[in-house]
């Protein structure tokens, strides 16, 4: 009977973490788990287990519905009512597909994101992505906290109070010492999500529309310049570079292991799910509420559809809505100080862990407190150019977005760290013709905030002609290289995936890539430094006035 049990539940290999706090039991929101508890066996067990696992993968999905992501869906629905919604239909699969990469690396690498990429791309690289993140994740923290003002600003309530007593509520739950009660509190927020509904059900949406936008792509008007730029920050608002650095260092920071991946795939999907009804239920609310008004086509920021919906809907609604704003705000405000200060610890190996209290861990706290501080100041500052920021924002992701996902692609094809959880071929197409749509979007969003006046509709087509033309160029490389008996990955032994671990570091050789992944890297590298150039220089002429 225990040999049976012991091949069942085969024990977990010794697993390397940069912090020991990352090793130890399982203590999430909605219960807890042994560190060697066995694979569980019965449903109400499972369930048990799933319940003691679900977090990062709900967080981080939910966190990405903020301030920006309520915006653009609010613009969607007013401007163009429901004939958008398809696009977030399709962002179900990217979103599990991306995220579900960063579930394995976490699981058995045990180790953040950022650091993976200093090791396996070099110093130069790990340095340029960490600080792009940190730029990115300050930039977009700045917006959070415009979402903030504008939300109490609904009710009345100065920035100067709303903004600094906000900023320290998320300190103030951060820097509890213990993950348990920081995810309790992430949970909260998540729950306060769900007031999209109550709200959905105010503009009485009637169902045969609504079902059949979800299903028949369309663009209300046509597809042109504007709709296709708006059909961007969609998908832009929706996937972001964060999201990978986030759920990766937090899958590590819970102490999920291999064992337990399936468990976080399944909280992956949830919170896909969940992001999407979220996003779907703003965009049919503002579609409906204003259909046949004078708000209708009309928007103009998140601010000012609480106060056009409390005139369509009632003081309840627009009540409703700026408290979703508010939430969605704090949570992704919340989760991007995270994963920042996260990688604060990666790079410069200080203790990193919402397991450890403050004098425990006083670099990661600190690094959070002065990131959340100093993006709410700059919200205060008078005549800040707050529109000239989230404008950067939406470009820089743009610029990131490529770099990012390319990069988890070849860490999870990479043998040496991942072992027997590489990416499976099949896994592999899926990615690349995702990576390569979102390469596409990224380099139009890019392009039309330098040249505004650019035609979108005939950029995509001559980017998606030189893109598949690559594409096949890679594959027949690819297929070469394979038949002169030089394989992309080098093949180990058998073994069991449940028990496999990353090995140290320092036992690890340098990666061998495939040449199409080498003009991969390559590509990626110039498009990052001449987007970065070419974006410094439009920011500085828009803020002169040029």
């Amino acid at each position: 009977m225990t040999e049976r049990r012991a091949r069942r539940n085969p024990p977990i290999a010794e697993r390397v973490v940069l912090d020991s706090a990352h090793i130890g039991d399982i203590h999430g929101a909605l219960g807890t788990l042994k560190m060697d508890a066995e694979r569980p066996r019965g449903f109400k067990r499972r369930v048990l287990a799933l319940l003691a696992i679900v977090g990062p993968g709900i967080i981080v999905m939910v966190g990405d519905n903020d301030a920006g992501g309520v915006a653009t869906y609010s613009q969607a629905g007013q401007n163009y009512g429901t004939s958008l919604l398809w696009v977030l239909l399709l962002l179900i699969p990217v979103l599990i597909v991306n995220q579900e990469m960063v579930v394995r690396l976490g699981a058995v690498t045990g180790m953040g994101h950022g650091k993976l990429i200093f090791e396996r791309f070099g110093k130069l690289w790990g340095a340029f992505s960490i600080g792009d993140l940190f730029i990115l994740d300050f930039l977009t923290l700045v917006t959070e906290f415009i979402g903030v003002s504008l939300a109490f600003s609904y009710f009345g309530v100065s920035p100067y109070i709303s903004v600094p007593a906000m900023a320290a509520l998320l300190v103030l739950v951060t820097v509890t010492g213990s993950f348990q009660r920081w995810e309790r509190f992430m949970f909260f927020f998540i729950a306060a999500n769900f007031l999209v509904i109550p709200l959905l059900l105010f503009a009485h949406a009637p169902i045969g529309p609504v079902v059949h936008d979800f299903i028949i792509p369309g663009v209300k008007g046509g597809l042109n310049g504007t709709s296709a730029l708006l059909i961007i920050a969609i998908v832009g608002t929706t996937v972001a570079p964060w999201q990978l650095f986030f759920q990766q260092s937090n899958i590590v920071d819970k102490r999920i292991t291999p064992r337990w991946i399936p468990y976080e795939r399944l909280d992956t999907i949830v919170g896909s799910l969940i992001t999407v009804v979220a996003a779907s239920a703003i965009v049919i609310t503002c579609a409906f509420a204003f259909r046949g008004t004078h708000f209708e086509n009309a928007f103009t920021d998140a601010g000012g559809v609480a106060h056009a919906l409390a005139k369509t809907l009632g003081p309840a609604g627009g009540a409703m809505y700026a408290i979703i704003l508010l939430n969605a705000s704090l949570i992704g405000a919340a989760a991007l100080s995270i994963a920042t200060s996260y990688a604060v610890g990666d790079t410069f190996g200080i203790k990193h862990s919402l397991h450890r209290g403050v004098m425990d861990a006083k670099g990661f706290y600190a690094s959070f407190t002065l990131l959340v501080f100093g993006a709410a100041a700059v919200v205060l500052i008078p005549n800040a150019p707050l529109g000239l920021i989230t404008t950067g924002v939406q470009a820089l992701a743009g610029v990131l977005l490529p770099a990012a996902s390319v990069y988890l692609l070849i860490l999870c094809n990479d043998r040496a760290i991942l072992g027997p959880w590489v990416n499976p071929r099949w896994l592999n197409v899926i990615s690349v013709g995702i990576i390569s749509t979102l390469v596409i979007l990224s380099l139009v969003l890019t392009v039309t905030t330098l040249a505004p006046n650019v035609d979108v509709v005939k950029m995509v087509e001559i980017l998606g002609s030189i893109l598949v033309g690559g594409l096949l160029v890679a594959a027949v490389v690819q297929v070469i290289d394979s038949r002169r008996g030089r394989p992309i990955i080098a093949r180990g032994p058998l073994v069991n995936r449940e028990t496999w671990t990353m090995p140290a570091l320092a036992l690890l050789d340098r990666p061998v890539w495939s040449r199409p992944t080498q003009w991969t890297v390559i590509a990626i590298r110039v498009y990052l430094v001449l987007a970065a150039v070419l974006l410094v220089v439009r920011t500085v002429q828009l803020a002169s006035g040029r």
